[in-house]
Parts: C-alpha cells; sequence; structure tokens
C-alpha cells in the first residue's frame, strides 16, 4: 500500500525517496484521511528498530506494522518527567540475562490498543541523569503491564497512564548500550517533531479557515474582507510557507543519508501555535456555535475540538520551552542554559 512509501524493500517498503514520501503525505493529509492509530508505529518506533534492532526482527515487525496488523506505542513521559526526558525515574533493574521495570509512564498515546512499545528506563541512578538511561522493546502483553485510559478535555481518550511491577523482559529486548539510551530517545525525539508537526496538519487547517473565513459574516460582510483576517492569513500563510521549505530541505537531507536535525523543532514549534492560534480564532469567528460540537463530526471542520486540542500539541514531542533552548543551542549556536543538576547523580538531585 502506501505506507512505507520511503522504506526500503526489505522491510516491506516500496524503496521510493523522501520527497516522493512527502507528496503523498501532503495529499493525504489534504483530502482528511485518517491515520491515528498508526502514526505513532509508523512514525517512531518502527525506524527506531529498524536503526537499532535486530534486522530480522525489525523486518518481521515492519511488515506486520505496514499491513495494520500490530500497532506500536511510545512509552517516554512520566508524572514528574515530561518535558525534561532525562528526568524519568521507572527502574530497570538487571537479573541475570534479564530486566525488571518498575514504574509508571504517562500520556502514552494509543497504549490500550498496543501490541508493542519502546521504553526508556533508568538503569542506573547514581550518574548524571543523561547516562543512567537505557532503552527497550517491550510487549505489551507481559504480566504486570497495566494501562489506564484518560478522558482528555475534548473527549477524546487515547493517552493512557501505563504502570509497570515486576515486568520481566529479556535483555534481547535492548535497543540501545546500557546507560546509553539518551541518544537513542533523541533519535525518537528529533523523528518525533517532524511526525508530530505533520500530523498536526497546519496547512489544511489553513486552508479551512479560509473556508469559514468565506462563509462567515464581520458588520454584515465576509470575514475574509475584514483586514484584521487577512492580516492574520498572511502571517500564517508566510509561516505554512517557510515550513514546507525547512520541510523539503530536511527530508533532501534524509535522502542523501543524513539524520534528521534539530530543524524539527521548529517545524513543530511554530506548527501547532499557528495551529491554536487559528482555531481561537475560528471559534471567535462562529461566534456562540463555535462553543458546541458534534462528537461524530468531522474533527478537521469542528473548530471547538480543534482549540480543545491544540495545548497538547504544544507538550507532546517536547514542551515549546524545551524547542527553544534546541532551537537557540543546535541551531542558533547560543550557550547553553545553566543547567545545576547536569553533572551531579541523579539520585542526589532533590525529587
Amino acid at each position: 500500500g502506501y505506507a512505507g512509501i520511503n522504506w526500503p524493500t526489505a522491510f516491506g517498503g516500496q524503496g521510493l525517496t523522501h520527497i516522493e514520501k512527502l507528496v503523498f503525505d501532503t495529499e493525504e493529509m489534504a483530502r482528511g484521511m485518517p491515520n491515528h492509530y498508526f502514526r505513532v508505529s509508523l512514525g517512531m518506533p518502527i525506524p527506531i528498530l529498524q536503526k537499532f534492532g535486530d534486522k530480522e526482527f525489525a523486518r518481521e515487525r515492519t511488515i506486520k506494522a505496514l499491513a495494520g496488523e500490530e500497532i506500536w506505542c511510545q512509552l517516554f513521559s512520566e508524572p514528574g518527567a515530561g518535558s525534561d526526558l532525562a528526568g524519568l525515574r521507572l527502574r530497570a533493574t538487571a537479573d541475570g540475562g534479564a530486566w525488571v521495570l518498575n514504574g509508571q509512564k504517562l500520556w502514552t498515546s494509543y497504549a490500550q490498543y498496543a501490541d508493542y512499545g519502546v521504553i526508556v528506563a533508568r538503569n542506573d541512578p547514581t550518574v548524571p541523569k543523561h547516562k543512567g538511561l537505557t532503552y527497550f522493546w517491550v510487549d505489551m502483553k507481559t504480566p504486570g503491564i497495566t494501562v489506564r485510559p484518560i478522558k482528555l478535555a475534548n473527549g477524546d481518550d487515547h493517552v493512557n497512564e501505563v504502570f509497570f511491577d515486576d515486568v520481566r523482559i529479556p535483555d534481547a529486548n535492548r535497543l540501545s548500550p546500557v546507560g546509553g539510551g539518551f541518544a537513542v530517545a533523541i533519535a525518537t525525539l528529533m523523528i518525533e517533531r517532524y511526525s508530530a508537526a505533520d500530523s498536526d496538519g497546519f496547512g489544511p487547517h489553513l486552508d479551512l479557515f479560509i473556508d469559514l473565513a468565506r462563509t462567515v459574516e464581520i458588520g454584515g460582510r465576509p470575514a475574509i474582507e475584514d483586514g484584521r483576517i487577512r492580516q492574520q492569513l498572511a502571517r500564517n500563510f508566510a509561516m505554512r510557507s517557510g515550513l514546507e521549505a525547512i520541510t523539503k530541505r530536511a527530508m533532501l537531507a534524509m535522502q542523501a543519508g543524513k539524520e534528521p536535525g534539530p530543524e524539527g523543532s521548529i517545524n513543530k514549534l511554530v506548527s501547532v501555535r499557528s495551529r491554536q492560534k487559528l482555531s481561537e480564532l475560528a471559534v471567535d469567528l462562529q461566534g456562540g456555535a463555535g462553543l458546541a460540537w458534534d462528537r461524530n463530526a468531522n474533527t478537521r471542520e469542528n473548530w471547538a475540538t480543534s482549540w480543545l486540542t491544540a495545548p497538547t500539541g504544544r507538550i507532546a514531542g517536547g514542551a515549546d520551552e524545551m524547542l527553544l533552548n534546541t532551537i537557540a543551542e543546535s541551531i542558533l549556536g547560543l550557550p547553553q542554559d545553566y543547567r545545576p543538576d547536569k553533572k551531579v547523580p541523579f539520585n542526589e538531585i532533590p525529587a
């Protein structure tokens, strides 16, 4: 099918280019095609498995994921470690040729449907927080895993809290060197930030907003004729054009064999902020009708739901503040902010 357009044929893909995938994704998004249940699987865990996992196992899982027969989730955030991923506390204790996981993950999308997940855990609390982490994959049917959905303001319940109680997994599930999981986690986040910006659908939202501005009125005239609305449209169109250029440049770089870079932070930061502002303005333009919504309606044309959903995009995959730090340090070359806990053993950092 059309999933895995740019993946190697050895992994069940079509072996086409990143640019060809971008073209298809753009057309798919413009038509509002649903991809929620598979977006996480194909967007983050499977590419990481292909790069860091056993090749035969990765090939088997990729083919199953492409066929929609298996769903993956990403077990990163915790109650006290969302934006600061390196602050996570879920423990991985070595036990012979296995690991025992204990702790909690939070805001895990589609965990209640997932067959497998990728997870970062703390294997050594006696070293600085970035160094004592290890990256694994886990079968979500393993005894000791409990998944509890969380109801969001927009009515969705696709995010979950996940509890691990003496969950035993083999060392063969490890996708990083022991203590080297943070680098793999960052590789995942680099992919996620492009994926989050794409799935956010800022471009199609702008087109839908233009349609709305043509139908609602301000002072008896179509809203699109109002100078204030036109100014907002011009600003957002310019931002969309800039994001498209950054995305194309990133796709060309990956086509040349380079890894996704920190530019994904710009994409995510701008797209989710812009979507939130557009949604708020759309709700205002609709007046009282903008405050009510039909849960069964097309969410792409449901501005109240979009407005309620938008804030989650500013947290998932890295909060605004973390993205600004990444942009400042990795793109603009500014000095790092002072971090008093950077070289302190994790177990000596006040909870």
